[in-house]
Formats: structure tokens, sequence, C-alpha cells
């Protein structure tokens, strides 16, 4: 495998040519490629807020389920035997004779485990039918009706809350956000861009949308160390939108690549040895919700495209009277002119084209330009003042 290295500021970047390409960080579909081992107490712990709330329906339903009838079982277990140490049970004491023969029970019309089972339920649920109820003839009745009373309040809010939250979960929304499945390199304004385009599914658009990338790729500091992810924020833009975007129609984002941009000295070939990751993330507040959410999506090397640029999908539908959005053709691209060459290699070559007597050729990249063999020729032009200095 062939290495190259280029200093810039302070940072060693490292080239690689190897033909294999960078394993993703964050997949196509958002989620991240990492990894998190849990211990055998976070395996176990099942009932986890979190784990109920990003697991499936199916399993968290099951769960509740479970959890209602083992503690709809426990507590009728609890007064089945509150009502047999009273003797609640006894022939001459069951509901029947309970006022013939003067007896008070701890719970009125128990006569068997099934009465106790029903009237666990309704006490739990508070539905109180108003048969059965608690008596002051046994204090640890008293004490048992309120603490099931407590816990089922308690279940039942825990219960909303998970399902609330799933039906409401950010990433269920961010499922409807659609970004590009290639990025294309071309020019804006006499300026190369990388650009994506990203769009939304629903009807009830995001609001305070903004929208991010960051460019990450091994990096050697000063010391030598190597920091594998080495992140650098892209600045985007969406046209001349500065603090937010109007996200309600498919847009191309893009990033001008300037001198202080990473992608400065990329070039057509260089899309093939480079090992780097765009990531774009889109952030921004649910209408309907008022909930926020974000959605990820990256590009490798391999997912640019050198010289495209992407269809206009807004067409104006005269008999109904308003725009549409043509999402099939969301990742179609078509040919425009592009210099096959980087943006450094287009900023020098304008900059030598204005010294006079300087005959110089474009090429296909930065790389191939032999710096060495103009280096004392610029710099004799530079010191004669832009005079015709002969090579």
């Amino acid at each position: 495998m062939e290495t190259h290295v280029i200093e810039t500021e302070g940072l060693t970047r490292i080239l690689s040519t190897d033909c294999k390409s960078r394993r993703r960080i964050i997949l196509k579909n958002g989620n991240c490629n990492i990894h998190r081992p849990e211990s055998k107490r976070q395996k176990y712990a099942f009932l986890q807020f979190t784990k109920l709330v990003d697991s499936s329906w199916t399993f968290t339903i099951f769960v509740f389920l479970i959890t209602l009838l083992s503690s709809w079982l426990l507590f009728a277990a609890i007064w089945w035997l509150i009502c047999h140490t009273h003797g609640d049970f006894e022939p001459e004491h069951l509901p029947q004779v309970q006022k013939a023969n003067n007896f008070t029970p701890c719970v009125y019309h128990i006569n068997n485990f099934g009465s106790c089972l029903l009237f666990s339920i309704e006490t739990q649920h508070t539905v109180g039918y108003g048969i059965k109820a608690t008596t002051d003839e046994c204090p640890e009745a008293i004490f048992v009706n309120a603490l099931q009373c407590i816990i089922g309040f308690i279940m039942q809010g825990i219960m909303a809350v998970i399902i609330f939250s799933k039906m409401t979960l950010p990433r269920l929304r961010s499922q409807t956000l659609l970004f590009s499945k290639k990025a294309v390199i071309c020019p804006r304004n006499n300026k190369l861009c990388f650009m994506f385009r990203m769009g939304d599914m629903r009807k009830n658009h995001i609001i305070d949308a903004k929208v991010r990338a960051f460019y990450i790729r091994a990096e050697r500091t000063v010391e030598g160390q190597v920091l594998d992810h080495h992140q650098v924020e892209l600045p985007v833009k969406v046209d001349e939108c500065k603090s937010g975007i109007f996200f309600n129609w498919p847009l191309v984002v893009f990033h001008e690549i300037t001198k202080d941009s990473p992608l400065y000295y990329l070039s057509p070939s260089d899309l093939k040895k480079n090992r780097f990751e765009i990531v774009v993330l889109l952030e921004g507040t649910t209408q309907s919700t008022g909930q926020m959410t974000q959605a990820k999506s990256s590009y490798l090397p391999r997912e640019i495209i050198w010289g495209k640029k992407f269809q206009s999908l807004l067409n104006f539908n005269y008999d109904r009277r308003e725009f549409e959005a043509d999402f099939s053709k969301f990742d179609q691209v078509l040919a425009v002119s592009t210099p096959l060459c980087s943006a450094a290699y287009i900023d020098d070559y304008n900059q030598m084209q204005k010294l006079s007597g300087l005959d110089f050729t474009p090429r296909q990249s930065w790389g191939e330009l032999d710096v060495e063999k103009f280096k004392d020729h610029v710099l004799r032009v530079c010191e004669s003042g832009g005079e015709n200095v002969n090579s």
C-alpha cells in the first residue's frame, strides 16, 4: 500500500492509495456503525426505559402484559394470604353466612383465589365495581390496598409515557427525511462546490431546520499522534441562507471549496485514492409534535460524482395551480462542464495566467504539476513585478 503525506496547518494529512475503501462510520440509513459493548447487568436489564422505547412494539406490549399479569397474581396471592390468615375462607365465615354469624371479613365478598384475583385487578386499576371492598378489620389489608393503588398508578404512568414516546420517536420522523444517494462536485458561481440534496416526504415539514457537514479522515499531529477519525466541520449553506433554511421542498446543499476547505486539493483522480467520509446532519423541530429530530447520512469518495449537477424536481401543475415535487428524480443528475482538476490547481492556474510571459497548460490535478520546475521562474516573475521573464 502506497501512502503520501501532506502537512497543513500543524496537521499531517495521510493519503492512501490502497484500493480498499474506508469503512463507513455513519450508515446510509443514518445509524451509527459503532458497537458499544454492554455489561452483564445491562444485558439483563431489559426493563430499562430506553430499551423499551427503542425496542419493537411486539416486545414492548409483551413486556407490558407480563408485568401486568405478574402484578395481578402477586397481589392476588397477598390478598388470599391475608384473608386465609384472618379465617375468611372458613365455611361459617363465607359471604353467604357472614351476616348471620355476625362476622366481619378483611374484604367483602371473597370466596376463593379467583375472587382475590378479581379484587386485585379492581384495586390496581381503581375500577371499583362496588361489591368487593376492604374493611377496617385488618390493618394489613388497608396497607396493601394503599400500596397496590400507588404501584398501579406508577405502572400506568410509565406505560403511558413509553407508548407516547414510541409513537413520537424522532427517529421515525427522520425516516421520512431523505438524502441523495450520491453527492456531486461541480461549479457554482465560478467556484467548485461539493453538493448533496435533501428532501422531506411528509406534508408536516421541519421547522427551524439546520444542516451541518463533517469531513472525517485520518490525520497526524505535529507530535506524531495519528487521529483515526479527525473531524473538520465543512461550512455549508442553501442558496444565501445563513441562520436557517426554509425547508418546504427538496433543497440542494453545497459547500464552497475554498483554501480553508479540506477538499481544496481534491481532484477527480484522487477520488479513487483518498479514504475519507463526509457526514451530513439535518436537525430541526417536528411541526406536529414540537420534538427535535435529527437525520444523518454520509458519503464516501466512491459516492461523489465529479462534473454532475442535480436535476430540478419542482414543476408547476397548471391544472391544480400548485407546485409538484417529483421525487422519482431525487437522485438523478445531469452532466455539467467542470474542470478536471482540483480547486487549488484552478486558483493557481488563474493566478499564473495573470503573470506575463508564462506558458502554463492545465493538467488533471495539482499533484501532476512539477512545482520545482516552475519555482524559480515564478519567484523571478514575482520579484520583477510581473514583467516578462524568459524561462
